[in-house]
């Protein structure tokens, strides 16, 4: 996907405003410490949230992993990003049957790959489950994803993988036509290059440097919880199961030292992923919030990705854009934080 002029937002922004200042002057060898977490006193505790990053990893992405509405006939596949091949049966198949004709992996090229079927009991189309019977199944690949739009060879993949399916049980496929899918995909591929937006703030040290632990905890009262590896935290998202609402990261060597208390961390990175977000979220007003608390506490300042320091013009600036991409994905019919839209922007 090409990038989008909203990621070149904060690039832009920096051209608002002059560059600081260079800090001169030498430092005592007590400026240099990095600071520390301070000890709290019982009773006196920081606004931590409680627990870790919930696991997400690309496969959460994937059609097969999503959940099916409740009480709903219809498929979790959806024409507007996925070619769908439906499979006609000879008769009722068996989820058992259906999951052993299952292909190895579930994808074809970069793209997600599945297969469903139509529960004869709960009338709704589901992921096979073993004791259930289907009345009929079907295909699908998705047609773009930040790899790019489905080609000619991922969809000859595709074809193959469901004939192979189809002929394990007893199926007979009906493909579309495979040009006008190609066409479809680089058209929404088109369409996602230019409304992804991933965004980021930098909030470097002014003086001195920052420990790990003292970024931990400055962090941990804006509610940002240990993420999946060292030197990221996020903060999770109001649903279970769902991408965290902004990620904040610092340099893993520095989270991963024998003395974590000595290691010198002089920027952290601030991050939203607006596709991923519901807008109900109120991303990027919470990582605005969040980059002037940190800094004011921190002794700190937000920049962009050049080191210029990002005034609150800039950030309305961005701040407006994004309702107006918001807007546009719904008119789409693919909101920030679907399902459509959490997948298609992975």
């Amino acid at each position: 996907m090409p990038m989008s002029n909203l990621q070149l937002g904060l690039a832009v922004a920096g051209g608002l405003v002059l560059a600081a200042m260079v800090a001169h002057g030498a430092w005592t060898s007590r400026k240099n410490r990095p600071r520390q977490a301070t000890p709290h006193a019982p009773g006196d505790e920081p606004r931590t949230a409680v627990g870790i990053e919930p696991e997400l990893d690309a496969a959460a992405f994937d059609v097969a992993n999503f959940p099916l509405p409740v009480l709903e006939k219809r498929s979790s596949m959806d024409a507007l990003i996925d070619v769908i091949a439906p499979i006609t049966l000879e008769g009722p198949v068996s989820g058992a049957a259906v999951l052993a004709a299952m292909p190895a992996t579930r994808r074809a090229g970069s793209k997600p790959f599945s297969i469903e079927g139509f529960n004869e009991a709960a009338q709704r189309w589901e992921l096979p489950l073993a004791g259930q019977r289907y009345l009929m199944l079907q295909a699908g690949v998705q047609l773009a994803n930040r790899s790019g739009a489905l080609n000619d060879i991922e969809y000859s993949e595709f074809v193959m993988k469901t004939q192979a399916f189809c002929d394990a049980v007893n199926g007979t496929p009906d493909f579309p036509e495979m040009r006008e899918e190609v066409a479809r995909a680089r058209e929404l591929d088109q369409f996602a290059g230019d409304h992804d937006a991933q965004l980021s703030f930098v909030l470097r040290a002014r003086h001195a440097a920052w420990s790990p632990g003292y970024v931990q905890q400055a962090a941990a009262s804006l509610g940002f919880v240990a993420g999946a590896i060292p030197g990221r935290m996020v903060v999770p998202a109001s649903g279970a199961g769902m991408p965290p609402v902004l990620s904040l990261s610092f340099d893993t060597q520095a989270a991963m030292a024998d003395d974590p208390a000595q290691s010198a961390v002089r920027e952290l990175t601030l991050s939203l992923d607006v596709a991923q977000v519901d807008r109900g979220e109120r991303a990027f007003e919470r990582m605005r919030e969040a980059a002037l608390a940190l800094a004011a506490g921190m002794d700190g300042v937000v920049t962009d990705d050049n080191g210029l320091p990002l005034p609150a013009q800039a950030m309305d600036v961005i701040a407006a854009e994004l309702e107006q991409l918001y807007d546009t994905l719904e008119r789409r019919d693919l909101a920030a934080g679907s399902a459509l839209a959490r997948r298609l922007f992975s």
